[in-house]
């Protein structure tokens, strides 16, 4: 019996070890995976922050670490070219959108990939969000003119094509491999 139970539990052992990670649930992290990190600037040139992504089963872990950002809540999204140019940060383009979803968790037909939810920052200007974004890929956020993270000066109302209402873009970071 003991023999028995010894084998049982070989074999179980043996057969997670064999799984591969795509059976694993979107969201779990990923032995070996790559991640990039976007340093976050305000208009100034001063350091707010970072964001960083990471791989994970099904798709990326998007989280924002703030700080001397203006309190309050700010859109946080992710744009289509990996360039942040003062003061107005519009070089980094459109929001990332490569399933041409519409913007917003809230609309109907959204939401895209570059889409996060509200970063909340207190009066000592801090904050922090994290996402999963399913379906997002290192690949396509590193991809030949890469991608940016922008902090807008408002809220997004998570439901507005194509940005949300979310105001002025307040700081920039391009994501690099790390």
């Amino acid at each position: 019996m003991r023999i028995a139970t010894f084998a049982l539990v070989g074999a179980a052992a043996l057969g997670l070890a064999a799984c591969d990670q795509k059976g694993l649930e979107t969201g779990t992290p990923v032995a070996g995976g790559q991640s990039a990190r976007a340093m976050l600037m305000n208009a100034a040139g001063v350091d707010v922050g970072r964001a960083t992504a990471t791989d994970v089963a099904g798709g990326l872990r998007f989280t924002v670490d703030a700080k001397a950002l203006p309190p309050g809540t700010h859109g946080v999204h992710i744009h289509t070219t990996g360039r942040c140019d003062a003061p107005d940060f519009t070089t980094a383009g459109g929001h990332w959108n490569p399933t041409s979803m519409k913007h917003g968790s809230m609309n109907p037909q959204g939401p895209h990939e570059g889409d996060l939810p509200n970063l909340i920052t207190g009066t000592d200007g801090r904050g922090t969000v994290g996402v999963t974004i399913p379906g997002a890929t290192m690949a396509g956020l590193l991809d030949a003119d890469g991608s940016a993270f922008v902090v807008h000066a408002g809220p997004d109302d998570l439901m507005t094509d194509p940005a949300g209402n979310s105001g002025g873009r307040i700081a920039c970071g391009v994501f690099q491999a790390s």
